[in-house]
């Protein structure tokens, strides 16, 4: 059974940073995405960034450009956001999900079939 952990949610001050970690177990795919979300209670959810397991390729969406970062960390199916110069408008539960395949991975959430439970992260101005 896939399952997602997010962690490293918190309160921070506007301008403060976060790292938020997803780890990934029971994976069996050889290729697969990471991608990172974001929901507001009321609105849509929001595709944040993602990462490609075959070559490290990434995507963002243009609001987190130049401040937040999506990496692979060490250890295997362990997935990095470090989110700078933090806004009150990032405020919300941050989820990770996971697609297998090959393939440029895109933000969107209906390509992903696996997801965490999700973390909170406030922005306080």
């Amino acid at each position: 059974e896939v399952q997602l952990v997010e962690s490293g949610g918190g309160l921070v001050q506007a301008g403060g940073s976060l790292r938020l970690s997803c780890v990934a177990s029971g994976f069996i795919f050889d290729n697969y995405a990471i991608g990172w979300f974001r929901q507001v209670p009321g609105k849509e959810r929001e595709g944040v960034s993602c990462i490609t397991s075959s070559d490290g390729s990434t995507d963002y969406t243009d609001s987190v450009k130049g401040r937040f970062t999506i990496s692979s960390g060490n250890a295997k199916n362990t997935v990095y956001l470090q989110m700078n110069s933090l806004k009150p408008e990032d405020t919300a539960v941050y989820y990770c999900a996971a697609r297998d395949g090959l393939g440029r991975c895109l933000p969107i959430d209906y390509e992903y079939d696996y997801w965490g439970q999700g973390t909170q992260v406030t922005v306080s101005s």
